[in-house]
């Protein structure tokens, strides 16, 4: 078994976390993560009070492993943290914006706060808001993330927290990644877009076909989907999406997108309600060639811990 600062602070026998995908990280995929030895995390996203509360109950009813809850920092308000923190988790994920409004209220719950980062600022944000566990996450991911690629961000950001333990995030799929994050200094991996292919996930079953489809150069870093749905990212943040005909027509013609808005987020809607993959979003990371199959989450977190120890122990028999 690997033991690390991760897997010694919530009792997880896998060095690994589920990422808090929203609309796709729910109760089931949560507590199937904890129950097989990683650490699940429920996807609050917006925060939506009643989205939340149903699935955040379906957590607390499926594990009495630990748990936890991600948000988007810049959507959310105190009232959302506290509707969270009341449920009783392990963990609230804080990501994509400045962290310490909410620190203090998180730690005096007696809560994990764990921190993702995407740069060396948002690193010393974290630490001042108090984090207990830090993500850095590169370019590579799925969803929205920054700039900076996984490989060289992860030991920069090791090294400027220390002695706060990291864990990575961005183009992790199996055991060779969480073994190479390991390598680099953190102490784990967030993993998302391997589990949004899995059978506990929400989202649609033609999403989870194209992930097991696509290649890594078939996803693009865009602001497109946020557009049509009316969200206002901060500039700083892109999403990295599978590319589909929406793609080819709106990324880099945004503001010819802002102009037609109107009948755009009328058919985007009809798309999504029709699980019509070529228009809406399927949010995936460049390590889809690494998925071909959905399975069960359990089957993929003792696969991810097996072959870490693999590659690990691999790793070892070339000293001489």
């Amino acid at each position: 078994m690997i033991v690390t600062r991760l897997t010694d602070m919530f009792g997880l026998s896998v060095p690994v976390v589920l990422a808090p995908m929203g609309g796709v990280s729910g109760g089931r995929l949560a507590a199937a993560v904890s129950n097989a030895g990683g650490l699940g995390l429920v996807g609050g996203g917006y925060g939506d009070a009643d989205w939340m509360a149903r699935e955040i109950a379906l957590v607390r009813e499926g594990t009495r492993k630990a748990w936890g809850v991600g948000l988007i920092t810049w959507a959310v308000t105190a009232a959302t943290v506290e509707q969270v923190l009341a449920s009783g988790p392990s963990a609230v994920m804080l990501s994509f914006g400045d962290p310490r409004p909410f620190g203090r209220l998180i730690n005096s719950a007696g809560c994990r706060l764990i921190c993702q980062v995407q740069d060396m600022d948002g690193a010393i944000l974290a630490q001042e808001a108090g984090a207990d566990l830090i993500v850095a996450q590169g370019t590579e991911a799925g969803g929205h993330g920054g700039a900076r690629a996984t490989l060289p961000l992860v030991p920069a950001v090791v090294d400027l927290v220390a002695p706060t333990p990291v864990i990575a995030a961005g183009g992790i799929a199996d055991g060779r990644g969480l073994a190479a994050a390991l390598m680099l200094g953190a102490h784990g991996a967030l993993i998302g877009t391997r589990f949004y292919a899995s059978n506990e996930a929400l989202g649609s079953a033609r999403a989870k076909r194209r992930i097991t489809g696509s290649l890594g150069l078939g996803t693009t870093r865009t602001r497109v989907f946020d557009v049509v749905r009316g969200y206002d990212w901060p500039e700083a943040y892109t999403g990295r999406a599978l590319k589909n005909r929406f793609t080819g027509r709106w990324h880099g013609q945004e503001a010819a997108l802002r102009e037609t808005l109107p009948a755009e987020k009328a058919a985007y809607l009809k798309a999504v309600a029709g699980e019509d993959c070529d228009t809406a979003v399927v949010w995936a990371g460049e390590a889809v060639d690494l998925i071909t199959h959905v399975e069960d989450a359990a089957t993929l977190v003792a696969r991810l811990g097996q072959d870490a120890e693999t590659w690990l122990a691999h790793g070892a028999q070339l000293l001489r």
